[in-house]
C-alpha cells in the first residue's frame, strides 16, 4: 500500500491563524500552512513485478518524478509543485505550502519520466517526451475550514498498461526501428480518472533497438499507455523499418486485451514474412489468462 502523509497547521502558526480568521469576514483571508510528505510514509508497492516489494519513493527506481497540485472547485489551479528526484537528493517527495480556506481537488502524479509531467487542467496531463512512462495516481477532496492539524492517508494506484513485445526471430542487420500503433486508448490521461483521455489510438516508433545476443539476436519492445475504459481489447499493429523508413514487415495482432496494471506480452517473428505468433497476458502484475491466434 502506497502511504501518504499530510500535515496542515503547524502549532506555531495556528494561534495565528486562529485569532486573524476566527472573524467569519476574515475567514476567506486566512492561510493555513500545509506539509505534504512522500517521503518516509509514501511507498509503492509492486505487485509481482516480479515479485512483490514495498520501498520508500525515494528508493524506488520506477519513480523518478512528483506532481503535487490542488485545484478549486471551478477548477482554478490553486497550486502546483513539480520534484525531479535527479534534483533533490533530499527530501524527495516532501512538500511544503499554505492554502487559503475553501474546497479543492487534491491530485499527486508519481511517474518514471525525468521531466515534470505536463498537467494542463485538473482533467488532462501528459509526458513532455510524448512517450508515457510508469504512472501513479491518487485524488481526493480536500476542505480546509479551520486550522486543526490534519493527520491524512492515502493510496496511490499504477493507472498504465503495458505492452512488451519479444521476437522470436533474430534481428535483421539493416532493422532501424520499430513503429507500434494501437487502435484505441491514448497517450494523455484524466487525473480525475486515471483514464485515456481519448479513444482514438495512438503509435510511436522505438529506435535505437538493441538485439540480445545472449538470447539469440531477438528483440524485446516494451510500451505503456493509458485506456480508455479499465478494460480494452484492440488491434496492434507493428511494422519494422529499415535507416531510410521502408517497412521491412508488417504483422497485425487483432483483438488483443488490455487492462490497467496488467501487463501484455506478445511473442512472435517479427521480421519474416512467415511464422506464428502468441500473446499472453502475463502474470506480472494481477492474474493473467493466455490466448493464441
Amino acid at each position: 500500500m502506497n502511504h501518504f502523509h499530510f500535515l496542515t497547521a503547524v502549532a506555531a502558526t495556528a494561534l495565528i491563524c486562529a485569532t486573524s480568521c476566527s472573524i467569519k469576514e476574515n475567514r476567506i483571508q486566512c492561510e493555513v500552512p500545509v506539509h505534504v510528505s512522500v517521503t518516509n510514509d509514501f511507498t509503492v508497492t509492486q505487485e509481482d513485478i516480479p515479485t512483490k516489494a514495498v520501498q520508500s519513493v525515494a528508493e524506488n527506481s520506477t519513480v523518478s518524478s512528483i506532481t503535487l497540485a490542488f485545484y478549486t472547485a471551478d477548477g482554478t489551479l490553486q497550486y502546483k509543485a513539480d520534484q525531479l528526484k535527479a534534483d533533490t537528493p533530499t527530501g524527495f517527495g516532501d512538500f511544503s505550502l499554505t492554502l487559503p480556506y475553501g474546497s479543492y481537488k487534491m491530485i499527486v502524479i508519481a511517474h518514471g519520466s525525468e521531466k515534470p509531467i505536463l498537467l494542463s487542467s485538473m482533467t488532462e496531463a501528459a509526458f513532455d517526451d510524448i512517450k508515457p512512462r510508469e504512472t501513479f495516481l491518487y485524488t481526493r477532496d480536500l476542505t480546509i475550514n479551520s486550522s486543526d492539524p490534519k493527520d491524512l492517508s492515502a493510496t496511490l494506484s499504477r493507472i498504465i498498461t503495458r505492452l512488451d513485445i519479444i521476437s522470436t526471430d533474430a534481428c535483421p542487420e539493416n532493422l532501424e526501428s520499430v513503429r507500434i500503433t494501437f487502435a484505441k486508448g491514448g497517450e494523455a490521461f484524466n487525473p480525475l480518472t486515471g483514464l485515456s483521455t481519448t479513444d482514438n489510438g495512438f503509435a510511436y516508433t522505438i529506435t535505437g533497438i538493441t538485439p540480445i545476443a545472449s538470447e539469440g539476436n531477438i528483440a524485446k519492445l516494451r510500451s505503456n499507455f493509458f485506456l480508455f475504459t479499465d478494460e480494452e481489447s484492440m488491434d496492434v499493429t507493428i511494422e519494422t523499418l529499415d535507416a531510410s523508413g521502408t517497412v521491412l514487415n508488417t504483422r497485425t495482432v487483432a483483438a488483443v486485451p488490455f487492462k490497467r496494471n496488467r501487463n501484455t506480452t506478445l511473442t512472435g517473428s517479427l521480421f519474416s514474412t512467415s511464422g506464428s505468433a502468441t500473446f499472453s497476458v502475463e502474470n506480472s502484475w494481477t492474474e493473467g489468462v493466455k490466448q493464441t491466434f
